[in-house]
C-alpha cells in the first residue's frame, strides 16, 4: 500500500463500505459502534493514514487531503443518520404516548415591522426630539391646497394628467404631503415647527418610483427664520439618520413653493471598477425658504414671519439606509425580504 493509486482505491472502498454500514444501522448503539470502528486507533482508515509516510513528497499532501475528505463524508453521514434515528425515536414516542411533555413547544413566527414603517418612525423620532410636532392631512385634496396655494402656476407640468391622478370635479390624489403645510398654517398661528408624514400618489412607476409612495413634509415658520436654520436642521437630521460622519451638500434648485430652493445630497462610498473607493453623491430631499406667496395664501405676513420647508421620499431613504436596490421589494410581500427587518 505504498502508491497513490492503491491508497485511492482503498479510500473508495472504505467510503462505500462504511456508508453502507451507516445507512443500515438501526439504533444509536449500533451507530456508535460504527463510529468507533471508523475512527478508532485500529481502524482501517487510521492505519491507512499512518502509512501515508511511505508516499513521495508530491503524493503525500494529495493522499492526506483525500483521506480527510473521506473522514468529513463519513462524519456527515454519521451525524445525519443519528438525527434520523433520533427523529424515529421521537415519532415512536409520540405514537405511544398521549402527551410527551419533554418535547419543545412550537414557537409561532414573530411578526416584523415593515422597513418603510421603521424609517417613518426613525424620522419622526429625530424631528420630535428637535421640537417638531406631527400633523396629518387628507389624501384626497382639491387643486387649491395641492397646487394653487403652494404657488404652482396654472401651466406647471405637475398639473398634467400624466403626472397627477385626478378624480371627479376639482379633486385629486395628493401628489405630495405639502398640502398639510397649507392646512396647518391656515389653522394655527406661528411659531410653527411641523412634520407631516403620509402617502402620496403620482403616475410614475419603475425600480425607484411607485404610483403610491410615502413622503415626509416638514416646515418651520417664525420670526427671523433663516436659511442657516434650514441647513443646520437638515444636517442634524441626516447625521442622526446615516451617521455623524456622512458628508452633506446643498445644491441650488427650483421649487414653486420655496425661494431660494436647494436639493440636498449625501455621499456614499462605493468601490469603483478600477478598485479605488469613490464617494458618490445621492439626492435625498428637497428644501428651501417658504415663498412669500405661500405665506400670504395662508394669511401670514411675510414681512413679519419667514420659514423654511423640506420634503423627502421615505422609500428612498429606506433604500439608502438598508441597501435596497428596487422599490418593488417594499410591496412584493416576500416573507424572505421582510424577515430581514426584525
Amino acid at each position: 500500500m505504498g502508491t497513490m493509486q492503491a491508497i485511492s482505491l482503498e479510500l473508495d472502498k472504505i467510503r462505500c463500505e462504511e456508508l453502507s454500514r451507516i445507512q443500515l444501522a438501526d439504533s444509536t448503539a449500533a451507530l456508535e459502534e460504527i463510529r468507533q470502528s471508523v475512527f478508532g486507533k485500529k481502524s482501517r482508515l487510521s492505519n491507512l493514514m499512518r502509512g501515508l509516510g511511505t508516499l513521495s513528497g508530491e503524493e503525500r499532501p494529495q493522499a492526506g487531503k483525500a483521506a480527510n475528505e473521506i473522514k468529513d463524508v463519513l462524519t456527515a453521514a454519521l451525524t445525519e443518520r443519528a438525527e434520523e434515528l433520533r427523529q424515529g425515536d421521537i415519532n415512536r414516542a409520540i405514537q405511544s404516548e398521549a402527551i410527551d411533555v419533554s418535547l419543545p413547544g412550537i414557537r409561532p413566527p414573530a411578526g416584523t415591522h415593515h422597513p418603510v414603517s421603521l424609517i417613518l418612525r426613525a424620522i419622526e423620532d429625530i424631528f420630535v426630539s428637535m421640537g417638531f410636532s406631527i400633523e396629518l392631512g387628507p389624501e384626497i385634496e382639491d387643486d387649491y391646497h395641492n397646487f394653487e396655494a403652494l404657488n404652482f402656476p396654472f401651466d406647471h407640468p405637475a398639473r398634467d394628467m400624466h403626472d397627477t391622478f385626478y378624480l371627479a370635479s376639482d379633486l385629486l390624489l395628493r401628489t405630495h404631503t405639502s398640502p398639510v403645510q397649507i392646512h396647518t398654517m391656515k389653522s394655527h398661528k406661528p411659531p410653527l415647527a411641523v412634520i407631516a408624514p403620509g402617502k402620496c400618489y403620482r403616475c410614475d412607476a419603475d425600480v425607484t418610483h411607485s404610483p403610491m409612495f410615502h413622503q415626509m413634509e416638514g416646515f418651520v415658520v417664525g420670526p427671523n427664520i433663516r436659511f442657516s436654520d434650514l441647513k443646520g436642521t437638515l444636517e442634524t437630521f441626516l447625521r442622526q439618520m446615516f451617521g455623524p460622519d456622512i458628508p452633506c451638500r446643498f445644491r441650488p434648485h427650483f421649487f414653486p413653493f420655496t425661494e431660494p430652493s436647494a436639493e440636498v445630497d449625501i455621499f456614499f462610498e462605493r468601490r469603483h471598477p478600477n478598485g479605488h473607493m469613490v464617494r458618490e453623491p445621492l439626492e435625498v430631499l428637497g428644501s428651501g425658504m417658504i415663498h412669500p406667496n405661500v405665506l400670504r395664501n395662508c394669511g401670514i405676513d411675510p414681512e413679519k414671519f419667514s420659514g423654511f420647508a423640506f420634503g423627502m421620499g421615505v422609500e428612498r431613504l429606506a433604500m439608502l439606509k438598508y441597501g435596497i436596490n428596487a422599490i418593488t421589494h417594499f410591496y412584493d410581500n416576500d416573507v424572505r425580504f421582510l424577515r430581514q427587518f426584525p
